[in-house]
């Protein structure tokens, strides 16, 4: 079976300026780092991102959005990152604001070749502007298009040779339904395994969906920096 594990130099040869690219972070939590470090270093640039967030200046897409290099983003929301607060009002950093549900609803209509989602959620508000919106049995809904990206960049926990993938615990969350939705899905990963070391159960994305696995070569993420920092400013404040 053909192995899928690449060099860093192999994964960044798939990125250029301009591309639509999803990002599986979770405020840049679950985030391919290594990845996106030879992403700036490279130079890309004018990148349409997806993501659940707008991440933090020194996490996840949120370095890409501080280092000026994202001309749009589809998001949820970017209350952890002021650089992209500020590229926003300043007129630099294109905005789409997506409810949550919606969000995930429009990358796995994406993922699964559907024409759209209906939806009530947003009804009256600024993100109903400019979409269409459809009576059904008498209750109206928005017409939401669906996401679909040149590359969606996403992190786990293991993967196989041949590119099967596992999660753990929530750093599943966007990085799963993402995997579907992309021309290119290039995962980062803490931990290569033989085929066959990991089971059925253990299997989140199977590998036909996935295009290349690259292993980390530094120390390993700690699961959820963000909580982790939490926890030692509590403990810290109890001393």
């Amino acid at each position: 079976m053909r192995s899928k594990v690449v060099t860093m130099e192999e994964a960044l040869s798939k990125f250029k300026d301009g591309q639509t690219i999803m990002f599986g972070d979770w405020h840049g939590e679950f985030s391919a780092e290594e990845i996106i470090t030879g992403m700036l270093e490279k130079g890309v640039k004018d990148i349409h991102a997806i993501a659940v967030s707008g991440g933090m200046p020194d996490q996840g897409v949120g370095r890409l959005i501080h280092a000026h290099r994202v001309k749009s983003l589809a998001t949820t929301h970017i209350a952890y990152n002021p650089s992209a607060r500020d590229q926003m009002f300043a007129g630099e950093l294109d905005i789409e604001f997506v409810p949550q549900g919606t969000f995930a609803e429009r990358i796995r209509c994406g993922g699964y070749g559907l024409g759209g989602c209906l939806t009530p959620t947003g009804l009256g508000t600024d993100v109903a502007v400019g979409k269409q919106v459809l009576n059904i049995n008498g209750k109206d809904y928005l017409l939401e298009l669906p996401m679909h990206a040149d590359i969606a960049l996403i992190k786990a926990w293991k993967a196989d040779t041949a590119g099967n993938i596992a999660f753990r615990l929530m750093s599943r969350a966007t990085n799963s339904y993402m995997a579907y939705a992309a021309d290119t899905v290039i995962v980062e990963v803490e931990e290569l395994v033989e085929v066959g070391e990991l089971g059925p159960d253990d299997v989140d994305v199977v590998a036909p969906l996935i295009d290349m696995v690259y292993v980390r070569q530094g120390e390993k993420k700690p699961f959820c920096p963000m909580w982790q920092r939490a926890r030692a400013k509590a403990e810290g404040g109890k001393k």
